[in-house]
């Protein structure tokens, strides 16, 4: 039998609950920026900082730290929604390393645009690339699944993932609204699709046609 390569190779089926372990994380650094400002200087992804100190670690941080409660209240709804069904298929440590690797490599990819545009002084903070890559992965599992939109628009989970894709896209060329990472979400989309396709060789746009049949460990 041939053995699979480390990148394709599974870990054994456990749950628990990672999603909420992830989301009480934020709460904390959320209550800790809360209280000192100035860590937001440490936590959040900053080229500049990144480029003359080596403040390497922010490519980490980055997705813990939150500008204000609204930010942090949106994307933990989101990761609580989403997250904790995705985590129930994928299960936890597959799912743990989906999501802070989508998220670091979201924070790299918009990382070289800032240095390529000469953005040295951007503060990226926020873990919606995480989960946008998350909601992905949950169109992806979930491809009849409607979500409420405002709470009243139902819309089925992969239409969603379109709409919001169209609506970044936008937003990133036009400059709608101003300090909203949007290049950040389309790579946390991007990376999702490649991490779904590659590790767990399942296609989302074969998921939402209905043409793939899933295998155990779809």
């Amino acid at each position: 039998m041939k053995q699979e390569s480390i990148i394709r190779r599974r870990f054994v089926y456990t749950y628990s609950n990672v999603t909420l372990y992830i989301i009480m994380i934020n709460a904390v650094v959320f209550m800790a920026t809360y209280l000192n400002r100035n860590l937001l200087v440490y936590l959040s992804m900053i080229p500049g900082l990144i480029i003359q100190d080596h403040f390497y670690w922010q490519f980490v941080t980055y997705m813990f730290a939150h500008a204000n409660f609204t930010h942090i209240l949106f994307n933990m709804l989101g990761l609580f929604f989403f997250g904790t069904q995705v985590e129930r298929r994928m299960g936890s440590k597959e799912f743990l390393l989906f999501y802070l690797l989508t998220g670091i490599l979201a924070g790299i990819f918009s990382f070289f645009f800032y240095y390529m545009t000469g953005d040295y002084g951007v503060f990226l903070l926020g873990a919606s690339g995480a989960v946008y890559a998350v909601l992905l992965a949950f169109a992806t599992y979930y491809p009849q699944a409607r979500i409420f939109l405002f709470g009243i628009l139902p819309i089925q989970a992969p239409v969603l993932v379109v709409l919001y894709t169209a609506i970044e896209i936008f937003s990133q060329i036009t400059s709608v609204r101003s300090g909203v990472a949007h290049l950040t979400h389309l790579a946390g989309f991007a990376f999702a699709y490649i991490y779904l396709l590659v590790r767990l060789r399942i296609n989302p746009i074969d998921e939402w046609r209905g043409t793939h049949r899933r295998g155990p460990w779809g």
